[in-house]
């Protein structure tokens, strides 16, 4: 790659740090909003659903205009507007007496952001001038988990060490990060991922069967990493009884460290990995750690499935990216856009379902019945008939890719 791309690819991994700290940060306060301002799990809940709900709106907002307002005006918007709910999310609950109202605009800004900074970076980085596009969108989405491990960890560490009284620091302090980033899209060079006017028809693409199994895979995808993901720390905590401490250290961060380095290690040698069969066997390995994770009555072992469940599905979401773009070729921004939406309504309905699943099971008395004789309680037995359910996404990725395969070999 031209020495003057570099910067370009640089800024698009801050943009990926960038939306892990969207996305995680707040969660990692919520025991502070729960305990100091007295906010309901509902209440709570309700600023992740706005999170994502909002992401889903700005992507179908974003991709009806970027193309028109162009990648750097996008760019720099989107950044604006992360610095501007990040470090909103410390300032307004020290300055507005309806701290709901005040999270809710800071999250809502940012989501708005983060959902613009979702359709842009990666045709951004797409259409530099790399011999290996897999690769190089693998070791792109690297970032969000190194942005998500380092989050996690560095804001965990700080609250424990100097006490939940200087929470409101911390998003001030990862402010800096989007804040820098608006300066770097102002100055570095972009391309065209497809000369205008040669872009596929919206409608177009929406018509191919190729296209539409693709959307169903980017569902698949964000639903087998969130519902993880997101469960993951709660699991640990209330699952497998371990402290808060380590359920978020050993839930979300690690599941963060082996996702990225299962991206990372495709981004250095993807050219000699066949992407296809790879998200095969991610989709089956992905399939045994749920199961580890929810029948194991060893917590160690429950953990390792929970944590290596991240190396699972490492690929699953730039892969489904990469195997359209390929087919694709001119699909342009609009459709990163759209498969980033549908992504983002799997990672949305995925945790919800499995949250519905246990409340709806624990008025079972079979899963009951299931509890008393393992001598766990009825919340931990719950959870994980919720996480069980969570299987049919991995199962959907794998037979999904099966089918893809064999439309591009024409059978």
């Amino acid at each position: 790659m031209p020495s003057e791309y570099k910067q370009t690819l640089y800024a698009c991994y801050l943009g990926y740090i960038t939306q892990a700290i969207n996305n995680n940060l707040a969660p990692l306060f919520f025991v502070v909003f729960h305990d100091q301002f007295g906010l309901s799990f509902e209440m709570l809940g309700r600023l992740v659903l706005l999170n994502f709900g909002t992401q889903i709106v700005s992507d179908i907002v974003a991709v009806k205009y970027v193309d028109r307002i162009g990648y750097r005006v996008a760019a720099v918007i989107a950044h604006v507007m992360c610095f501007v709910g990040i470090f909103c999310l410390g300032l307004l609950p020290l300055i507005m007496s309806n701290i709901l109202l005040a999270l809710t605009i800071a999250v809502v800004i940012s989501a708005w952001g983060g959902g613009i900074t979702e359709v842009i970076i990666s045709p951004i980085a797409e259409s530099l001038p790399t011999k290996a596009k897999a690769a190089t969108m693998s070791l792109l989405h690297s970032f969000y988990c190194w942005g998500q491990m380092v989050v996690v960890v560095l804001t965990t560490a700080c609250v424990w060490v100097f006490g939940t009284e200087i929470w409101y620091l911390l998003p001030m302090i990862w402010a800096v990060i989007p804040l820098y980033n608006i300066f770097k899209f102002r100055r570095v060079p972009l391309l065209s991922l497809v000369p205008e006017g040669e872009e596929l028809p919206i409608p177009q693409l929406l018509r191919s069967p190729g296209f539409r199994l693709a959307l169903v895979l980017m569902l698949a995808a964000g639903a087998s990493e969130l519902t993880m993901s997101q469960w993951s720390s709660l699991f640990a905590e209330v699952g497998l009884g371990v402290p808060k401490l380590v359920g978020d250290l050993v839930g979300p961060a690690l599941f963060a460290l082996f996702m990225g380095i299962g991206r990372t290690i495709y981004g250095l040698w993807g050219q000699q990995i066949n992407l296809q069969r790879t998200l095969q066997a991610g989709s089956l390995l992905c399939i045994v750690c749920y199961l580890a994770a929810v029948f194991s009555s060893i917590p160690l072992l429950a953990l390792l499935g929970a944590a290596f469940c991240g190396l699972s599905v490492s690929l699953m979401w730039p892969g489904t990216f990469s195997l359209t773009s390929a087919r694709f070729p001119k699909g342009g921004t609009a459709m990163f856009g759209i498969l980033a939406i549908c992504g983002d309504l799997g990672g949305s309905i995925g945790p919800w379902l499995t949250g519905f699943i246990s409340d709806l099971s624990q008025r079972s008395a079979f899963v009951e019945s299931i509890g008393l004789a393992r001598g766990v309680g009825l919340e931990q037995v719950g959870l994980r008939v919720g996480l069980l359910m969570g299987i049919v996404f991995p199962v959907l990725m794998f037979f999904g890719i099966k089918a893809m395969g064999r439309r591009s070999e024409g059978v």
